[in-house]
């Protein structure tokens, strides 16, 4: 007999007190007499052990053994809920502990495919054969690779050309920069307007050289006048002065602008900035070169030490950085420049100033060597805002047009940023000493 509840209700519990009727008819919950549930197709001869047992089986006995609807001699418990397993002649067998359901009863082998299945064994792999590399087939006799050629005593061996370690033809660049040299010199001695003509011809060469360069990014700047514009802003500052090299860039600037319309609104805003970079940077800094050899009396020596000075801050830079170099110094912009390039550039520029300007113009040797080292800097910031423009639009050189030095404007770059330093220093120094 149950006990009786120790909150004060006489009722038995536990499974003593019969289950309510439940609200729904679920006859799959009702409580009813247990009956055995036909046997598998698979295992005629064995019952089907998954019939739900009486939902009121009980422990009963002083030795809590199971007295459900399943055999006990296998179900021994020491409590409810715990399973000390079947016996020792159940292991290993169909049936066992390997191949039973959750009550114990034996599985199907169709709820256990990979029973059946025997285990994979590691193989040795001393007993696979190696692979071999095969060697390539040699080309039949008679025949040659692509790009070759045969050598023979009418055929010299095809040989490429050698650079130097700055990434130069060496000889090219030495023969033609003589001849750059003394396309400059000479008229600059013999016959002053020559000059004016070379300079007007390098202008138009590198205005054409800019604007072939800009369109790579997208950008269309008209030719035709940008270089017209170019070379009337060199006349003007050659016979007027600074006043005229303004108003030159300004009627190029304009004269573009009216030009662009024709060809529509289309990209205009893009097509007028790279003109504006290209007035700027070719004819209008170029125009300084023109006022410093109009300068009365000693205009070409004016132009003269300033391209020394220049010719000596790139050979100083070019000697040091190939024997000393190991810093770099703009290595996303130039990757060739070095610190110790740059020491050489303005330390020869500024030894070689130092005597000219005293030489030449009597400056004392200090003024000399300052303008030999602002001429030198100014040449390394020049060189390298055209490497960052020609890093920006994707090209090696602005053209092919030098051998050895690429374009014009790779040759110009210096100079240009150099020839506006050199003419407002000598407009302090030479008056002031003289």
């Amino acid at each position: 007999m149950s006990h009786p509840d120790p909150y004060g209700s006489t009722e038995p519990r536990g499974w003593d007190r019969p289950a309510p009727a439940l609200p729904w008819p679920d006859t799959d919950l009702e409580p009813g007499p247990w009956r055995p549930a036909p046997a598998a197709p698979t295992h005629p001869a064995e019952p089907d052990t998954y019939a739900r047992p009486d939902a009121y089986d009980t422990y009963a006995g002083p030795d809590n053994t199971y007295a459900g609807p399943y055999p006990t001699t296998s179900r021994r418990h020491d409590g409810p809920g715990r399973y000390d397993g079947p016996p020792a002649g159940d292991r290993g067998r169909p049936g066992g502990p390997e191949h039973r359901g959750p009550w114990g009863e034996p599985a199907r082998d169709d709820e256990y495919p990979t029973a059946q299945i025997a285990p994979v064994r590691d193989e040795p792999t001393d007993q696979i054969p190696a692979v071999r590399d095969e060697p390539e087939p040699e080309p039949p006799p008679g025949r040659r690779g692509r790009g070759r050629r045969r050598a023979s005593a009418e055929r010299p061996p095809t040989t490429t050309p050698t650079t130097s370690r700055a990434g130069r033809n060496l000889p090219a660049a030495i023969g033609v920069g003589v001849a750059l040299g003394a396309a400059v010199v000479v008229p600059l001695f013999f016959f002053m307007p020559a000059f004016l003509a070379v300079l007007a011809a390098a202008v138009g060469i590198g205005i054409w050289e800019m604007a072939r360069a800009v369109r790579r990014s997208g950008a269309h700047p008209p030719l035709a006048p940008l270089v017209a514009g170019g070379v009337i802003t060199v006349g003007l500052a050659w016979f007027a002065g600074p006043d005229a090299l303004c108003l030159g860039l300004l009627v190029t600037v304009l004269g573009t602008m009216i030009w662009r319309l024709g060809d529509g609104p289309g990209n205009y805003q893009r097509d007028l900035t790279a003109a504006t970079l290209i007035a700027v940077y070719v004819p209008f800094l170029a125009g300084f070169a023109a006022m410093l050899a109009a300068a009365p009396g000693d205009g070409h020596l004016r132009v003269l030490v300033t391209l020394v000075a220049v010719v000596l801050s790139d050979t100083g830079g070019y000697a040091a950085g190939v024997s000393f170099g190991k810093h770099p110094m703009a290595p996303t912009i130039s990757p060739k420049k070095s610190w110790e390039g740059f020491a050489g550039s303005v330390t020869a520029a500024a030894a070689g100033s130092a005597v000219l300007l005293w030489v030449l113009f009597d400056v004392a040797p200090w003024w000399g060597a300052l303008f030999g080292m602002a001429i030198s800097v100014s040449a390394v910031l020049g060189d390298l805002a055209e490497s960052m423009i020609k890093r920006d639009l994707g090209v090696k050189d602005m053209s092919n047009l030098l051998p050895g030095h690429g374009g014009l404007m790779d040759r110009l770059d210096s100079i240009l940023f150099a020839v506006p330093v050199a003419y407002l220093l000598l407009a302090v120094f030479v008056p002031v000493v003289s």
